[in-house]
């Protein structure tokens, strides 16, 4: 019997613990690297005076049957405590309060109430059809996009004749889409729907392909979730997972440099130099090109990356407050009258948790998530952070949501303190956004040299937050086992 093969992952976030777990699974002896002192990335939580907050996603999507999560969970057996949410969102949009229900029909009873009939029900059927469309053909074609022989008869083996459907809108925009149904011209709807797309899609109407933007558009209308104690308890499961089958988890473990080799892969950090099987990187491409040596596997990684401005950052406060009312949901966007002092962004989206979840902050008090966009971080100073802070506070207080006087702790974090707990260059955060001079088969592939080196995460498939760093993990997984590699 040959002994199983070592396998390092770089990155815990849900791309790297989903592609870990699959290996671990499989029999691999996996190795996982954390530069923090805790797992999950942008899909955990930490403690700060009594109170956990959200580090980075605080909507959990993806556990509706065919989606990756619900995919991972099947394959691994893994059991998430989540609680669905009855009201997914609600958008606080120039003094109106906008109901984004899961249902289908409630929902465009509600665009239509605000936004009127006129082109409303086409567009959100359409929207939702190609959801579903992309759902289901990324859940059977893991293979995409295809970089060899082998991906090509693993993409023609789960081929379906219903799957061309979804191929012209592969060649059109979010743009496209409104112009159709006569909704290009509709200021406020326009508004709307780019601050929506801001959400997963990081980019707005004329520049998301339509694909990923009616996707984008629709999370709302598939299953959003809660889980208790916050989303530390979705990634725990995993690492316990990875444990239990032998597998290794290093945490405050930064590494230092990735070198292709003929006899395999050498890791280089502060603490050791060790070589594995295969890599797999679960880290932002812009992050994994200062890893690599000159050669083929850097060029390549380089050709896809995009420079800070394109990218972005966010403002984050995380408020421990008493509150004053009872909320309809979880989740609210704001749209502003005006940007933000010192920022182009015209949203705020506010998170919080049940008043009965006791873990997330001391009892007959909670915890508040605050983002908003902060675009270009490497070259965006805000020269008066505090007039920034003031002004997000006070658009809570106006909107009746969280009363400064109420407030317990409060703390701001930036692109500065982004890329210190992240480790992500520049700080960004959301991943790759979309832009439509890259379609969907021109995004980073899983493979990047085969049997050896693959990489996932949100820069192999941008955008649709926890759904989509998932699949990219289960992408890469496939292709190793299209490889041979497991």
């Amino acid at each position: 019997m040959h002994p199983p093969k070592k396998i390092a992952v770089i990155g815990s976030g849900m791309a790297g613990l989903t592609v870990a777990s699959l290996l671990a699974r499989d029999g691999a002896q996996v190795t996982l690297y954390e530069q923090n002192w805790m797992i999950g990335g942008c899909s955990s939580s930490y403690w700060r005076k009594g109170f956990w907050f959200e580090t980075g996603a605080t909507t959990l999507v993806g556990l509706d049957a065919g989606m990756p999560l619900h995919r991972l969970l099947q394959e691994t057996g893994i059991d998430l405590q989540a609680q669905k949410l009855e009201t997914p969102m609600q958008v606080l949009f120039n003094g109106r309060t906008i109901t984004r229900y899961q249902n289908l029909e409630a929902w465009i009873a509600e665009a239509e109430k605000h936004f009127g009939v006129a082109g409303q029900r086409a567009f959100w059927e359409e929207c939702y059809r190609i959801s579903l469309q992309v759902w289901g053909i990324s859940s059977q074609q893991l293979a995409f996009p295809p970089q060899n022989l082998a991906d090509l008869l693993s993409l023609a083996k789960g081929f379906a004749p219903q799957q061309l459907a979804a191929l012209p809108a592969a060649f059109s925009t979010v743009a496209d889409l409104l112009r159709k149904h006569g909704l290009h011209g509709h200021s406020d709807f326009v508004a709307f729907v780019d601050e929506q797309l801001m959400i997963t899609a990081q980019n707005t109407h004329p520049e998301v392909n339509m694909l990923f933007g009616a996707t984008a558009l629709c999370y709302t209308n598939f299953g959003n979730f809660y889980m208790p104690g916050g989303l530390r308890q979705l990634v725990a499961p995993f690492a316990q997972y990875i444990e239990q089958r032998a597998g290794e988890i290093r945490l405050r473990t930064a590494v230092h440099a990735i070198t292709p080799l003929p006899g395999g892969v050498t890791i280089e950090t502060a603490q050791s130099s060790d070589t594995y099987s295969a890599v797999v990187s679960a880290i932002p491409l812009n992050n994994l090109a200062e890893l690599l040596p000159p050669g083929r596997e850097k060029t390549t990684v380089q050709s896809k990356l995009l420079p800070s401005e394109k990218l972005s950052s966010a403002l984050q406060l995380g408020i421990g407050f008493t509150p004053h009312r009872q909320y309809d949901c979880l989740h609210y966007q704001i749209h502003l009258p005006e940007a933000l002092p010192g920022l182009p962004s015209k949203s705020i989206f506010l998170s919080l948790h049940p008043a009965s979840d006791t873990e997330r902050a001391p009892e007959g008090q909670m915890a508040a998530s605050v983002s908003t966009h902060w675009h270009d971080p490497a070259h965006s100073l805000i020269e008066n952070r505090e007039a920034l802070e003031q002004a997000v506070l006070d658009t809570l207080e106006t909107e009746n949501l969280i009363l400064k006087a109420n407030i317990v702790y409060l703390h701001s974090s930036g692109p500065a303190s982004w890329a210190k707990w992240t480790g992500r260059k520049w700080g960004f955060v959301g991943g790759y956004p979309q832009y439509k001079a890259i379609k969907p088969w021109q995004m980073m592939g899983a493979r990047l040299k085969k049997g050896q080196l693959y990489v996932c995460g949100d820069a192999t498939y941008p955008g649709q937050g926890i759904p989509g760093v998932v699949l990219s993990g289960l992408t890469a997984h496939h292709k190793m086992k299209l490889d041979g590699v497991i």
